[in-house]
């Protein structure tokens, strides 16, 4: 079972990708968190295997670091056109995604963004824009799925924000059937928004790309901002455009760092 991989990032958000377009590799949980342990694995934030789609260049399938399969990442999608060399239309179990090479990166049409409180999900019917529940201190949130769920909180400032403590306890709340992706967020000009990201399997990060799109368009909802929006990370800078209505536009590095080969059945 030897096979090759590539150790890529997007903002610092890493990914070991496996092509398994020729040959086709069964990923159970056990082994996608064993692949991704930084201790006794090759170590990632998500796990990307890559493989044949009937209505695609490829597909796309991702494993955040506890095991889990998830619907989207912003950071990957850009990640794949790098990885294989060209524009690509992407399947995914988010739906069909459109990824073209930029110098130095990718821009990606990631999709129309979804407000029903039931396309979150949640566990009960409610207002996306403005939800009324709250945790501790922090405002009234939003919730988006651009692919993936997403709960936004815009704070005065991120920097006295305990999120290491705040989101493993959103994300696990009742409140999302799916868990939830952890969005913090400050408003630094009408087109600039810093953000801070727990996410969903995978804990803080230094960038996460859904959220910055989640984040920009539940900021263009509440008009707090206008789009293109540059989201600024602990990572970097991704550029998020949004019209009420449309496709969500995300733009971005893309890095490939180093190919290796590992056995994967001792994974």
């Amino acid at each position: 079972m030897m096979g090759r991989f590539s150790k890529m990032h997007g903002l610092g958000n890493d990914f070991v990708v496996i092509d398994a377009r020729a040959a086709p590799l069964d990923m159970p949980e056990a082994r996608a968190r064993a692949i991704a342990d930084r201790h006794t694995g090759i170590g990632c934030d998500q796990l990307i295997v890559i493989g044949e789609a009937a209505d695609a260049d490829v597909s796309m399938r991702i494993f955040n670091a506890d095991g889990s399969e998830v619907e989207a990442c912003g950071n990957a999608t850009r990640c794949v056109p790098l990885f294989v060399g060209r524009d690509v239309a992407i399947r995914t179990r988010a739906g069909l995604l459109h990824a073209r090479l930029i110098d130095g990166g990718a821009s990606v049409d990631m999709g129309e963004p979804h407000f029903e409180w039931d396309a979150i999900p949640l566990a009960w019917a409610m207002d996306t824009l403005t939800m009324p529940a709250s945790w501790e201190d922090l405002p009234p949130p939003a919730a988006v799925n651009v692919g993936n769920p997403h709960v936004v909180f815009f704070v005065d400032d991120l920097d006295t924000l305990a999120v290491d403590r705040l989101g493993p306890l959103i994300e696990h709340d009742p409140l999302f059937p799916a868990r939830v992706n952890v969005n913090f967020a400050q408003i630094a000009g009408d087109r600039h928004i810093r953000l801070i990201v727990w996410e969903r399997g995978a804990g803080l990060t230094r960038a996460c790309g859904t959220g910055a799109c989640a984040t920009a368009v539940a900021a263009i909802r509440r008009k707090r901002a206008t789009g293109p929006v540059t989201v600024t990370l602990p990572g970097g800078d991704l550029v998020i455009d949004w019209q009420p209505g449309g496709s969500i536009r995300m733009t971005g590095p893309a890095t490939h760092v180093f190919d290796g080969e590992a056995d994967w059945a001792h994974f």
